[in-house]
């Protein structure tokens, strides 16, 4: 790979992309800003149900009832979407899915008062439209209905389609735990990097639990992650783990094809197959911008992705405070130097099991040995107030 180039200004955003050299070094400069691990936070996504009949489809005003100001702007235009008591933020999935994304805070202690009491506050305006939150990974009761229409919307399902049902499950039957935290100090990172992604098999499998979707029985310990296998995998599978990950990552966005091109009022559907190196060689005729290569970016789900910071997308949502567990067992395995070359000991045997951990979660003998392993290792690293350990405990021993 050539020479990267160098970071591009705010005020660059709209300057076309000419050479692939361009874009690569753009992508490797703001990848992963590295430093001391200081802050976590979570993304946490729930199916929406009614509390009577869980199977019923959702209904666009009453959904947007019951988040009153705090309802996104795809649900309400005009809605001041404010965030909640804490600061996170409330977004909504193609089909209802609500999101709490959190603020980053600096502790773990910190994080479970912040986002148990926004988990509180979503419950509490839900259910004065008689909605209630899932809790598992998957819709467990309803077929996928898109409940949100936007042109990335509507370009993402036409796209996926091509390939089956599986991108309409993702859009609008899935829930996700996503946790985020610090890429760490640069000579360290390769070996987060490495350690992070080799965490996915083994803590899927550990908190996998959406076997059931749309009323049957779907063989898998996580259908949601299977869901996530049948899209196309150029934007979906791991990122390599190679020893430069921010060049391994450019090179990543740069072959994945695109979903949508951004087109003020009109459809943002895109010839298959194009990718966006295509695009900078004058595949659509016209180039893109920094700002499309930003937003491509955004179009892009391996299970762990590098926005400054690692955000990991390889967990089911959990039940109840169950969300905690994972976040707190991730912190604790990538929390020094020392604890990061254990895990990558540790997680040999299961690197790459994906596909087993979707789909026998700890029925896998290679996995049902290094998940109970790696949680005993975090559990002798967090340094916790004993209910807020007991929760970590709890959560991590369900599905043993």
């Amino acid at each position: 790979m050539a020479t990267l180039q160098p970071v591009r200004k705010a005020a660059d955003r709209n300057t076309v992309i000419t050479e692939i050299e361009q874009a690569e070094g753009y992508i490797a400069s703001i990848c992963f800003k590295t430093g001391p691990p200081a802050s976590v936070g979570v993304e946490l996504e729930f199916t929406v149900h009614d509390r009577r009949d869980p199977s019923a489809f959702l209904d666009r005003d009453r959904l947007c009832q019951a988040l009153g100001e705090h309802a996104p702007t795809t649900l309400r235009a005009d809605s001041p979407a404010l965030p909640l008591r804490h600061g996170g933020s409330v977004t909504l999935e193609p089909g209802g899915q609500v999101e709490i994304s959190s603020r980053p805070h600096a502790s773990l202690a910190e994080l479970h008062a912040a986002v148990g009491a926004e988990i509180e506050q979503l419950t509490a305006l839900l259910a004065t439209a008689g909605l209630v939150l899932g809790d598992t990974g998957v819709d467990p009761h309803r077929v996928p209905r898109r409940l949100i229409s936007t042109p990335r919307y509507d370009a993402m399902e036409a796209a996926f389609d091509r390939r089956g049902v599986s991108g309409k499950i993702m859009m609008c039957s899935t829930a996700g735990l996503q946790v985020c935290l610090d890429a760490g100090p640069g000579p360290e990172l390769a070996a987060r990097w490495a350690a992070v992604n080799a965490l996915g098999p083994p803590l899927l499998a550990l908190f996998a639990n959406s076997g059931r979707f749309a009323g049957r029985d779907t063989g898998w310990a996580s259908a949601r992650q299977q869901a996530w296998r049948g899209i196309d995998p150029s934007r979906t599978r791991p990122v390599p783990t190679d020893a430069d990950p921010a060049q391994a990552w450019a090179r990543y966005v740069l072959d994945a094809a695109l979903l949508c091109v951004r087109r003020p009022g009109g459809e943002w559907d895109t010839p298959h197959g194009v990718t966006f190196a295509a695009w900078i060689r004058g595949a659509l005729g016209s180039r893109p911008t920094f700002a499309d290569l930003d937003y491509h970016i955004s179009t892009l789900f391996p299970p762990v992705r590098p926005r400054g910071y690692l955000e990991i997308r390889y967990l089911d949502t959990q039940p109840g405070r169950g969300w905690f567990a994972p976040a707190a067992l991730l912190t604790a395995l990538l929390a020094d130097a020392p604890t990061v070359a254990c895990v990558l000991e540790l997680c040999a045997p299961a690197v790459g099991r994906w596909v087993e951990a979707a789909r026998d979660g700890l029925a896998d003998p290679v996995l049902a040995g290094v998940a109970p392993a790696l949680r005993e290792l975090a559990l002798g690293r967090l340094d916790l107030p004993p209910e807020l350990l007991d929760d970590v405990i709890e959560g991590s021993t369900r599905n043993e």
